[in-house]
């Protein structure tokens, strides 16, 4: 793999929460520029903490890398401020569904746009753009976040996001809490938007059957370590796979990350 391709590097990073407890016990796993990477695991396997880190979220919640490398297109991402990342292009939408619950769903959407230089006609084609993926924005654009479903919120966080202009796009557990075929809906746009647009995508999940369905390359963490990647079509044809997530001990103790 050439580094020309790789958009985000993450090398045996170890990071730990209030100075004793860790939550990451070398992780390493890189995302390709054009794919979409799914980030497997059970809850608590450290799936939120390595993304936080990636955008350098992490000494907010008192948490802090304390060793290894992480590089977002050649830039050291631990001495960046996380706004600096989002103007660079490394977008999150985090855990929850966070929306701005008073504002209507188009004033939601455009927040995402103003940290950007962008003139009234620009942030309108993105608007735009970003109707024309989830088309069931446009129907409640008028409407409070708040007062829509989960799924459209989930939408309106990812169309938020989407109003960055992101070059990487990174999504913790979009599908928690919503009905299947909301989740299809969800994941059919991003492959979508990866296929037509070329946006890379890193998406954390628990949901590994649907991950899988559409991600191109996968990485499972398990107690903080990175112990499997490979193809999604790959993976899907383990039986292992299925052990991990029934809770059958620990399914990957033998293997490691594919280089």
């Amino acid at each position: 793999m050439s580094d020309e391709t790789i958009l985000l590097d993450v090398q045996a990073v170890q990071a730990v929460y209030s100075q004793t407890i860790k939550a990451l016990n070398g992780v390493s796993f890189r995302v390709r520029r054009g794919e979409i990477l799914a980030l497997l695991g059970s809850n608590g396997a450290g799936k939120t903490t390595a993304l936080k880190a990636i955008s350098n979220l992490l000494p907010a919640e008192r948490g802090q890398v304390t060793s290894g490398t992480i590089r977002f297109d050649g830039r050291n991402v631990l001495s960046a401020k996380p706004s600096d990342l989002v103007r660079s292009g490394l977008v999150q939408v985090l855990e929850g569904r966070h929306c701005f619950k008073s504002l209507s769903v188009e004033e939601n959407l455009i927040s995402g746009g103003l940290g950007r230089s962008s003139s009234r006609g620009e942030i309108a084609a993105d608007l735009e753009r970003v109707y024309a993926t989830f088309p069931r924005l446009k129907e409640k654009r008028r409407i409070a976040a708040g007062l829509t479903s989960g799924g459209e919120q989930q939408m309106t966080a990812i169309g938020r996001a989407l109003m960055s202009r992101p070059r990487l796009l990174v999504l913790d557990e979009p599908s928690m809490g919503l009905a299947p075929l909301v989740i299809k809906d969800i994941f059919r746009s991003l492959k979508a938007l990866n296929r037509e647009h070329g946006l890379t995508i890193l998406v954390a999940e628990q949901n590994s059957t649907v991950a899988l369905q559409y991600a191109d390359h996968a990485t499972v963490i398990e107690n903080g370590l990175a112990v499997l990647s490979g193809s999604a079509a790959e993976l899907r044809g383990r039986d292992d796979i299925k052990a991990f997530y029934l809770g059958e001990g620990t399914a990957f103790a033998h293997d490691r990350p594919a280089a």
